[in-house]
């Protein structure tokens, strides 16, 4: 079975929580902290955007989809 892909999300300006553990109830975003000793991982949009947010929780390029769940 393939790991999750991303999932596009239309998101309000201000400031998020990326979900690192892959345990919190808010997939993909962090309840905070996060569990398991991860680090959630804050980003902040300055204007309405859509984006593909990780859900593998093997991105290079943490919160967005860079596809990594294709070589999984």
């Amino acid at each position: 079975m393939s790991a999750p892909r991303g999932t596009k999300h239309t998101l309000a300006p201000g400031d998020y929580l990326w979900c690192a553990c892959g345990e919190c109830e808010a997939q993909p975003f962090s309840d905070d902290p996060c569990k398991g000793g991860a680090s959630a991982v804050p980003f902040t949009l300055e204007e309405e955007t859509t984006l593909k947010v990780c859900n593998c929780k093997h991105s290079s390029n943490p919160p967005y989809c860079d596809g990594t769940h294709n070589r999984l």
